[in-house]
């Protein structure tokens, strides 16, 4: 088990990618601690970890207030003892359409749930790790913060931040053997994707699948990832096998980045 003892905290783990990490920790033998604003998902979660022999404990947060995410290390603490793994998947927010027309309190809350929560879960995180001298914390990102994407300045900007603030982070507790890494997906099989996808689809008056395949001309693989896969990759950059990577954002598109460079 790559994860055995270990104590993980998954933010935005009640559905989606959060929700698969989560699952595929607990199946390697971490202790998880999954959090989010909605404490009925997250219970959903635990209890599913649980029905397979793993350790869960759900903690309701909102990533954006700092007084949440300290109690949400606090607790962590109290019911494990430590902090070994940080995996900041959290998103949301407003803040969309042209810049000349943006919601200016949209930008701010997407910035404030995406960027300044990252930093809020990782600093307190850090505070448990540093003392002990180990750690591995994964950022989730996007394609998005990799290439502009019109009418999501906001979502775009808060997650070219998330990769910036990883590789800093990165360079400055290196020092402690703690590896701090970022993932950025592209688009990828969960109901946050699906669910606007197939009302794009009913504007235009075209079948789903029709919509579907136009957007995967954009893909090398002709396809788009599944969450497991994502949680594949965290997995990797949460456990020793990636020993030697920090300050990486790994790219897990698909391809879409390659037909996109």
């Amino acid at each position: 088990m790559r994860l055995k003892d270990k104590v993980a905290i998954i933010t935005g783990g009640g559905t989606g990618i959060g929700r698969a990490i989560a699952i595929t920790f607990a199946s390697e033998g971490a202790k998880v601690v999954v959090a989010a604003r909605t404490l009925s998902r997250l219970e959903e979660v635990v209890e599913e970890i649980k029905s397979r022999a793993g350790e869960a404990k759900a903690i309701q947060t909102d990533v954006s207030d700092e007084k949440q995410v300290e109690r949400m290390a606090d607790e962590t603490i109290r019911e494990y003892g430590k902090i070994d793994v940080m995996v900041c998947n959290h998103a949301g927010g407003g803040g969309g359409g042209n810049v000349v027309d943006l919601d200016l309190e949209g930008w701010r809350e997407t910035l404030a749930i995406n960027l300044t929560g990252t930093l809020l879960c990782c600093r307190a995180a850090l505070k448990d790790m540093i003392p002990r001298r180990s750690g591995s914390i994964v950022n989730i990102s996007s394609v998005a913060g990799m290439y502009g994407v019109p009418g999501l300045s906001a979502y775009s900007a808060s997650k070219w931040g998330i990769i910036g603030l990883t590789q800093t982070m990165a360079i400055e507790v290196g020092q402690y053997n703690i590896r701090v890494n970022s993932i950025s997906p592209a688009a990828t099989r969960t109901e946050r994707f699906e669910s606007p996808q197939r009302a794009i689809a009913k504007a235009m008056n075209i079948p789903y699948e029709e919509r579907e395949r136009e957007m995967l001309t954009h893909y090398a693989l002709k396809r788009i990832a599944e969450p497991s896969e994502i949680a594949s990759a965290a997995l990797f950059l949460a456990s020793d096998e990636s020993s030697a990577i920090t300050g990486h954002n790994l790219v897990v598109s698909c391809g879409f980045h390659a037909i996109h460079p």
